[in-house]
């Protein structure tokens, strides 16, 4: 998302002259999300012009260097105003900033959302609105349930796509019931789904896991669709949800970078953020600065990537509540115990992506406690697995404190996959 940024500030500086507001010396302040005076400016936005007098100048300037203007801190209206001048992409590039700027973009500007498509085996089709929607640190988290399911029997395939209007009125409003424009995220087969992964269960549901990305809730007793979740990172997100068509997902543009040999020299300076979390509740939110491998360090096809060593106490990690996946539908909801949502965020030493994704994921019993330095108690690990990598994570359970500490968190990257996106030789 960090590549809209720049295109964002620039519309809503566009938006901000078209409501004639003064903008003065009113710069973006590198990672405050507002304005501020820049440091050639000599005057503040309201503040007269050079044709006044020397003496009002060095008034306006000295005023100027105690206030700041956050971007953020404008009432709603005049956000509202401000983003109905916007374009569908840049308004869901505005709505990923955070929980206010979500709710602004889609509170009759922009009508953008996201919707599942069920497919019966005979052809027709049923489209879901989605019911629920929270924001986290790196996804997007969309939920849909309801009594009007079809018979899962009958359905034979899922689609998620995002949806943005085809027409807007002139107050830039979505016309109801209009026409949209369907873009294609991801295509499910739910024949496949006895055979997915099982994520746990309580006394009303079972979830299971289809990749990517996307949780299903059946009840117990009846083995029918209770709701569905989908987990949407933030990366490429704006594209994906407007760039591709009912059929067809975007695809990210051609990378033809030169050739180098960072994998038989190590990666270095590589960065990771992790996020482990579940209805708006956070586990684990944690940034891991100048990763690296050593020199030829390449095992059965992967580059082992180490964020957390068993043996260094000092590197462990508390997770923060108990964990666990809370679910709710229009008529019962309930708490799935040892379940979470994790996000990936790989940088390179450029910071450029190299790997991102949103999954459920759950805790399984190891099969021997771990005897640590400072430790003695019951292991349990999460793992994730890919086309680019695996992530493996462990965890101790500490019964005195009731809490799980996570001991080891590695990442092995395929090589074949970062020679084919990066060019790099191994």
């Amino acid at each position: 998302m960090a590549t809209g940024r720049g295109r964002l500030l620039r519309q809503l500086c566009l938006g901000l002259q078209a409501l004639h507001l003064p903008l003065g010396g009113l710069v973006a302040a590198p990672g405050s999300g507002g304005f501020r005076k820049g440091p050639g400016d000599k005057f503040a936005a309201g503040c007269t012009t050079p044709k006044q007098s020397t003496r009002h100048e060095r008034n306006c300037e000295r005023s100027s260097a105690h206030r700041s203007v956050s971007l953020d801190g404008l009432p709603s209206e005049i956000l509202l105003k401000i983003l109905s001048y916007l374009d569908a992409m840049t308004l869901l590039c505005a709505g990923c900033v955070n929980r206010r700027f979500y709710h602004l973009a889609n509170d009759k500007v922009s009508g953008l959302g996201w919707v599942i498509i069920l497919r019966e085996k005979g052809g027709k089709e049923h489209i879901m609105e989605h019911v629920d929607l929270s924001i986290n640190d790196s996804s997007v988290t969309v939920v849909w349930y309801g009594k009007n399911w079809p018979r899962l029997a009958t359905l034979s395939a899922l689609d998620l796509c995002g949806v943005t209007p085809v027409f807007m009125g002139r107050s830039k409003t979505t016309t109801k019931n209009g026409p949209r424009w369907h873009s294609l995220i991801a295509k499910y087969s739910l024949g496949d789904l006895p055979g997915s992964t099982v994520m746990g269960c309580d006394g009303i549901v079972r979830l299971l896991r289809l990749d990517p990305g996307l949780l299903v809730g059946l009840w117990k007793r009846e083995e029918e669709l209770a709701f569905v979740m989908a987990t949407l990172h933030f990366h490429h997100l704006v594209e994906r949800s407007t760039l591709g068509s009912a059929a067809v997902p975007s695809e990210p543009p051609a990378h033809t970078p030169p050739l180098d040999d960072s994998l038989e020299h190590g990666l270095h300076g590589f960065q990771l953020h992790v996020d482990m979390h579940s209805g708006g509740t956070s586990y684990l939110c944690s940034t891991f600065h100048n990763l690296f491998t050593k020199k030829g360090c390449i095992e059965n096809g992967y580059v082992k990537l180490i964020a957390i060593r068993f043996n260094n106490n000092t590197e462990h990690l508390p997770l923060i509540g108990k964990v666990g996946f809370s679910w709710r539908t229009d008529i019962f909801d309930g708490y799935v115990k040892s379940c979470s949502i994790m996000d990936i965020t790989l940088l390179d030493e450029h910071g450029k992506p190299r790997w991102c994704f949103s999954s459920p994921v759950s805790m399984s019993s190891s099969p021997s406690p771990s005897d640590g330095p400072n430790f003695l108690g019951q292991t349990y690990c999460v793992d994730y697995m890919d086309s680019t990598g695996q992530v493996h994570m462990e965890l101790v359970w500490i019964e005195e404190t009731e809490e799980y500490f996570i001991v080891s968190l590695v990442l092995y990257l395929s090589t074949a996959r970062i020679h084919h996106r990066f060019g790099t030789r191994y």
